[in-house]
């Protein structure tokens, strides 16, 4: 959510920063228990779906006050922002949520994350093919780290048994986390939290609407939900994915990015990857193999470099391309 919003005063106080610096760690962390939590609740009889209704729906109710309130009757504005709130909406909420939820279906949720992760390496690509807007050597440095890191993720050199139709929807999930980066990007005068709570409440109806068409399975069970050989009522998770993995890490990252800069706040919500891992070990004892733990680091590593080097004042491609490249860095749609 950082990628949308606007750079920090040029002069914050130490202790703004610090109290940043803390909101963008806690808004990471809130990221990084989704796939854990719908993990948990797809293993009780939920479909994917279902999963993503209950998360973007509850978020939707925690944030329709604060974005009335943000909006202050502009309706116009938001009117002339629906193609942007549509995409938004449609691809880099409810799409990318559902992908990313089915691949956690099939395959561990760190392994999922890693590869939506590379989501940035695929902004850089689409800016090159689509805008002509050629990375420099950092950039493609960082890139190639990157792939390499996913093949380990995969696992790909010792030919391990890894769930095709979960890598598919982790691929999926990946596109749609770039569409959101790059939608974010764009310049606009609608208030961030507007447009947030917008595409979660667009993103609801979109899979409402086909959930009754049959195009998405939406299944929900009341019965228990196991985490770590502990059973919880249905509703703790469902409560979980909306308050915590949705509407507060939105809105803490908002917060975040307003004291720290994007620049900034970007680099601590590298810890979403970090915190999606430490929680797929403590609530369904998942850990990734270490040359899956090495991958990831390089990963991670890939996208930092990419990130340094789109922010090069010398670097090659225009500022709109080091502003999508930026975005790209600072929130997976997770």
């Amino acid at each position: 959510m950082d990628a949308m919003t606007h750079d920090a005063p040029s002069a914050p106080t130490s202790r703004t920063q610090a109290a940043g610096l803390w909101l963008a760690v806690l808004s990471a962390a809130s990221f990084g228990l989704s796939g854990s939590l719908a993990s948990g609740l797809m293993d009780a009889g939920w479909s994917a779906g279902g999963a993503v209704v209950v998360r973007v729906g509850v978020a939707a109710l925690v944030l329709l006050v604060p974005a009335w309130v943000a909006l202050r009757h502009r309706w116009r504005l938001l009117l002339a922002e629906a193609r942007t709130v549509i995409a938004y909406g449609v691809v880099a909420v409810a799409g990318a949520q559902f992908a990313y939820f089915s691949a956690v279906r099939h395959m561990d949720v760190g392994v999922a994350l890693l590869i939506e992760y590379t989501a940035p390496v695929t902004v850089v690509g689409w800016m090159w093919l689509r805008h002509n807007h050629r990375p420099g050597r950092l950039t493609a440095v960082g890139a190639g780290i990157a792939a390499i890191g996913l093949v380990l993720v995969l696992d790909l050199l010792s030919g391990a048994d890894l769930s095709v139709v979960g890598v598919a929807w982790a691929l999926v999930a990946m596109i749609g986390a770039a569409v959101y980066f790059v939608i974010s990007a764009r310049r606009s005068d609608l208030p961030p939290l507007v447009l947030a709570a917008a595409g979660l409440w667009l993103a609801t109806a979109a899979l409402l609407a086909a959930g009754l068409a049959g195009a998405v399975p939406l299944h929900a069970s009341t019965g228990s939900v196991a985490y770590a050989d502990v059973e919880v009522p249905f509703w703790l998770p469902v409560l979980g994915l909306g308050v915590v993995t949705a509407a507060l890490a939105y809105v803490s990252g908002i917060a975040a990015s307003r004291r720290l800069g994007p620049r900034l706040a970007s680099f601590v919500g590298l810890l979403e990857v970090l915190a999606g891992l430490v929680f797929a070990w403590l609530l369904l004892h998942q850990l990734p193999s270490w040359v899956q733990f090495a991958g990831g680091v390089l990963v991670v590593v890939g996208v930092v470099v990419v990130k340094a080097g789109e922010a090069r004042p010398g670097a090659d491609g225009t500022a709109e391309a080091e502003v999508l490249v930026r975005t790209a860095s600072e929130r997976p749609a997770a």
